[in-house]
């Protein structure tokens, strides 16, 4: 195949950077023309209750009053710990209007995480669930910078209080300010103005931590609209268009794929709190979503939910993953229960999301060499190219690290400027994921440079040997890294988890790599555990495995 082939190939050839000095609206100018188009269009569905625009939009505007007559100053930062519901969405308007900086926080982080993040960021405002404030919140503030906490209740924004997901959960009085006692007290009052800019911080959004601790990558405004927009146009969303909620919401899949891209299409986002298989089915059964972009994790269990069924997602006509690598195989148990491809979507927090796409309709190629299922072609008006070790540009299917330039690539990280002049150098940003360009300008990510493993002074990916694991029928799961070895160097330990029901041993498994893979490559060790440990946007945390080794 050739670019001449393919014409959407050849507007993203590497060698001829595209003109990147593309300028953006603000988030709240995106908000605004989205309310005066259509204001009762349906903004969130939750559960048994839905939100419009103008109710997003009027509610939005008494929580930033309330933030500025509790003394919040533009640029100051407000952390939202909360799961996926609607209070998300309202708050991070609120922030914007308000002048101030989301910080969004995993809804996992237990004490020590989340007053790191507190104390990174230097957040002055919280605002939790009252569960986790209850549970986590509570023990950190006092030692924290935030002098003011405002909470609200999961059950809001519903009336059906499913019992799979709100049993024992009643409303309390926590002694921190209501959200809704706040939007109430302040519905009435002078319009909401805002000076934000486009290139101002509008999120910091935290690194997973999988390599170490978490960096808040300084997200602009500008970042966010780009890729919302990226995500409208290359997918051909529309109003008649709905998203489901499956990533969560703090992360920046959930940021852009979910909220961001639902204000510019004027489309519903669909949320159900948290994940939970049968809930979200049953919310695909009900709302009839039409696009997700999720972790490889989600769809692999919504496929091994009881009664789970073809005519389940009749509906779905664009099936994204990103966040963790999809095997071939995994791809190709959705496309027999949905119907659908699942195309892979790449990018980092650090790139707002989306760098590279596979575009609707394309049957995305598999390298036969690594086993590796492309992750796409770069979006518009993005840059990305192949370097070695010393910085140079590598030829065309040589591996080597994937460096990107675009409107999507953040300023850097919060605080830390050796950091983030490390990462970001004249505006590219380094990835730290290993891969190639094919010569038909296809991607593929290998694996995580650090992830790399030397076994008698070979390079292992764990990603190739974790492929050819997932071929064996009783995988589920399986996860590889590279543990001390007195005679190799290193050597190759994988981890499984296992088919509901499936039996099979560490030989087998070790016998069935043995046999499709180099002798340096396969493992030398199979631990099968019931469950790998990842993080909540499915990316598993191989650093967790090497400590258990």
């Amino acid at each position: 195949m050739t670019y001449e082939d393919r014409p959407w190939l050849a507007l993203y050839r590497n060698d001829v950077p595209p003109d990147i000095d593309v300028e953006q609206p603000t988030m709240l100018e995106m908000l605004a023309a989205t309310v005066r188009s259509d204001p009762d269009a349906t903004a969130v569905m939750y559960f048994d209750g839905q939100l419009s625009f103008a109710e997003l939009d009027q509610q939005s505007d008494a929580l930033a009053r309330a933030l500025r007559a509790g003394g919040l100053a533009k640029g100051d930062r407000v952390a939202l710990f909360l799961q996926n519901v609607p209070q998300f969405v309202l708050a991070l308007a609120g922030i914007w209007k308000a002048g101030g900086v989301a910080v969004s926080i995993n809804p996992m982080s237990r004490e020590r995480e989340l007053g790191y993040q507190l104390e990174d960021s230097g957040a002055a405002v919280l605002i939790a669930l009252e569960g986790l404030y209850e549970s986590v919140g509570r023990n950190v503030v006092s030692d924290s910078p935030v002098r003011r906490v405002i909470t609200t209740s999961e059950l809001e924004y519903q009336s059906r209080n499913d019992p799979r997901v709100f049993d024992g959960i009643v409303k309390k009085d926590l002694g921190t300010d209501d959200l809704a006692t706040l939007i109430d007290q302040h519905r009435l009052g002078d319009p909401i103005t805002t000076d934000a800019a486009p290139e101002d911080i509008a999120v910091l959004t935290y690194t997973s931590g999988t390599t170490g601790p978490p960096k808040g990558a300084m997200t602009s405004h500008a970042n966010m609209t780009f890729n919302a927009q990226v995500y409208r146009d290359w997918l051909g969303l529309t109003p008649k268009d709905t998203v489901l909620g499956v990533a969560p919401l703090f992360h920046i899949t959930g940021l852009i794929g979910h909220i961001a891209v639902s204000v510019l299409a004027r489309m519903p986002l669909v949320l159900a709190y948290r994940f939970q298989p049968e809930v979200m089915l049953d919310a695909i059964r009900e709302h009839r979503p039409t696009f997700t972009v999720g972790a490889i994790t989600a769809f692999t269990a919504l496929l091994n939910t009881p009664g789970c069924a073809p005519e389940d997602f009749t509906s779905m006509r664009l099936l994204y993953s990103g966040g963790a690598p999809i095997s071939p195989t995994a791809a190709e148990a959705v496309r027999a229960m949905t119907g659908a491809a699942l195309h892979n979507i790449y990018g980092l927090t650090e790139t707002t999301s989306p760098t590279h796409a596979v575009p609707v309709g394309a049957d995305t190629p598999v390298d036969p060499t690594s086993g590796a299922l492309s992750v796409g072609v770069p979006v518009p008006n993005t840059v990305v190219r192949i370097e070695d070790e010393g910085g140079a540009v590598l030829p065309i299917g040589e591996i080597g690290e994937l460096v990107v330039r675009g409107p999507q690539v953040v300023r850097g990280y919060w605080n830390k400027p050796e950091e983030s002049a490390s990462a970001i150098r004249d505006g590219w940003f380094h990835t730290g994921d290993v891969g190639f360009m094919d010569e038909a300008g296809w991607f593929y990510v290998v694996d995580r440079k650090k992830d790399m493993i030397i076994a008698s002074g070979y390079k292992v990916w764990p990603r190739e040997v974790e492929d050819v694991l997932a071929e064996h029928p009783a995988v589920r799961e399986a996860a590889v890294v590279g543990i001390a070895d007195e005679y190799r160097g290193e050597t190759v330990k994988a981890f499984v988890s296992l088919v509901a029901g499936a039996s099979v041993t560490p030989e087998d498994l070790i016998d069935h790599c043995k046999q499709r893979m180099a002798a340096y490559k396969y493992p030398r060790s199979v631990v099968l555990v019931e469950e790998l440990p990842k993080t909540v946007t499915g990316k598993i945390l191989r650093r967790e495995l090497r400590t258990t080794s």
